[in-house]
């Protein structure tokens, strides 16, 4: 009997298991197809919403500095002299001399709450007492600056123009950066690419610009210019130096300006090169939730990873990305502190430089500062900042929700403009390093640029791309302006 009790209670643990398993597999079915239901669903709402209108016509005269002074704008190019006198230079160290003590860090924490106290002592003092002023100074006046008001502003940019051979095409390119950096950034690839390169008949003219707000460039005085008006202000100061049309390139805000540019203005550029290409289009959007549940119909598997799981990705940017919304919506009130301690503006910034570079720094005691960068590289960017007093006035996005586009959803909701339903019909070129903020594949970026021609992928590299790799930026610049130029002749387009 006991055997036959067995033998019928194994029986009924296999049918539960049986039961059980039936039900898990027609909840994780119902799950799955609710999920892609819901996902249909809401995106079908977001593309009637998101259908394009007439592409938005920005006034070129939107004047954005003081009222009085509407009447007497000087639009001559000017020279300008990048200078840190004496005055605020004592003023720096006192201020540094000064600090309060700082609090000391957790036991065992490197940089994972931010800047590690203890290693701030140490750039504080060089910063005060080894920085060399007076050199670096020279070292940012290598290049001629300018200056030339636009809409109000006075706009600061860097100009230089390549001594090549006779027969060697020269070409405009557009340079923008982003935050928390600066003109600075450029600075190593400059000479790279305004020289003749083996293999290209080509070598650039080079114009960088400060953001408006951001260091030597004047900040607006009332709301309302984000990314779309400053791709006007620079659309304006490429007319103005003779540059009806040329080519582009940026990373982080200078992304968003570059592809701004190249929405509002296709006629204008010859080609379109970034290194933190992001789109923010409903079908994009609906691609990545769906390659959420299956991958490998919109990524490859060799960098899947960098994109999926989704989940890791929104808890990075719960924990990186605080001070995006603090600096969209109470920019003032972080800038008091920034604006009064250079000891809160070095530790601000340079975090970002940390663990922007690589993740796995905020891992590392020193912040992995020292990877790729030199004290006075990361220091020379502070100074931009702290010499002109601009780093409330670099708030992102000023007082819009363009800071939001590091959320998919947000980012189809926020704009005024909605420029992220036009495509740009300018031929584009991603170069996507291995540890940028962001990736998206290229079955994604050609809902924003159908003639996007091509992606590079490198294992290695961050968000300061080209102040990091230099060299590698600038050869692959000068490959999409190569592949930019075949493909305007195979679609029998004037190049210049």
């Amino acid at each position: 009997m006991n055997g036959i009790t067995n033998s019928s209670n194994q029986q009924s643990s296999l049918d539960c298991a049986q039961v059980i398993l039936s039900v898990n597999y027609k909840t994780t079915m119902k799950i799955i197809v609710i999920g892609i239901v819901f996902i249909l669903t809401i995106g079908y709402m977001l593309y009637l919403k998101n259908l394009p209108g007439p592409l938005p016509q920005l006034d070129p005269e939107e004047w954005w500095g003081p009222t009085e002074l509407k009447s007497r704008q000087d639009k001559s190019i000017r020279p300008f002299t990048v200078k840190f006198d004496e005055a605020m230079i004592k003023d720096l160290k006192d201020r540094i001399k000064s600090s309060r003590p700082f609090t000391k860090p957790l036991e065992g924490v490197a940089f994972q709450y931010g800047f590690n106290s203890d290693i701030l002592q140490g750039w504080l003092k060089y910063w005060s007492e080894e920085y060399p002023f007076a050199d670096r100074v020279k070292f940012l006046n290598q290049f001629p600056h300018y200056k030339t008001n636009i809409q109000g502003l006075d706009i600061h940019f860097i100009r230089v123009k390549p001594q090549v051979p006779a027969g060697v095409e020269i070409l405009p390119i557009l340079m923008i950066h982003g935050w928390p950096g600066s003109v600075r950034e450029f600075y190593e690839a400059i000479p790279l690419l305004t020289k003749q390169t083996p293999g290209y008949n080509f070598a650039f003219e080079v114009i960088v610009p400060s953001l408006p707000g951001y260091g030597f460039s004047d900040a607006a005085v009332r709301p309302g210019l984000a990314t779309p008006q400053t791709a006007v202000i620079f659309r304006t100061l490429m007319h103005r130096l003779g540059h009806k049309k040329f080519y582009v390139q940026g990373g982080d805000w200078g992304a968003s300006v570059a592809s701004q540019i190249s929405t509002l203005f296709p006629d204008d550029i010859l080609g379109h090169h970034s290194n933190m290409a992001f789109v923010t289009t409903t079908s994009g959007f609906l691609k990545t939730f769906i390659g959420a549940y299956i991958p490998s119909l919109i990524i490859d598997s060799d960098v899947a990873d960098r994109m999926y799981p989704l989940s890791s990705f929104f808890a990075y940017l719960l924990e990186e990305f605080g001070y995006a919304h603090i600096q969209a919506t109470k920019p003032d009130t972080i800038g008091v502190a920034l604006t009064d301690s250079p000891a809160g503006l070095l530790a601000y910034i340079l975090e970002k430089f940390s663990t922007w570079t690589r993740k796995q720094h905020k891992l590392q005691q020193d912040g992995g500062l020292g990877f790729r960068f030199t004290k006075d590289q990361l220091i020379d960017n502070v100074m931009i900042y702290w010499s002109t007093n601009s780093i409330t006035t670099s708030r992102a996005g000023q007082n819009t929700c363009y800071v939001c586009m590091y959320v998919f959803l947000f980012s189809l909701l926020y704009s005024e403009l909605y420029l992220h339903r036009y495509k740009s019909p300018v031929p584009t070129w991603a170069l996507q390093a291995k540890e940028e903020l962001f990736y998206q594949p290229p079955s994604v970026l050609r809902t924003k640029y159908p003639n996007l021609l091509n992606v590079t992928v490198i294992d290695e590299g961050g968000h300061f791309l080209a102040f990091e790799l230099p060299k590698v930026v600038v050869e692959d610049v000068f490959r999409a302006v190569k592949a930019f130029r075949e493909w305007r002749q195979g679609n029998q387009k004037t190049e210049l």
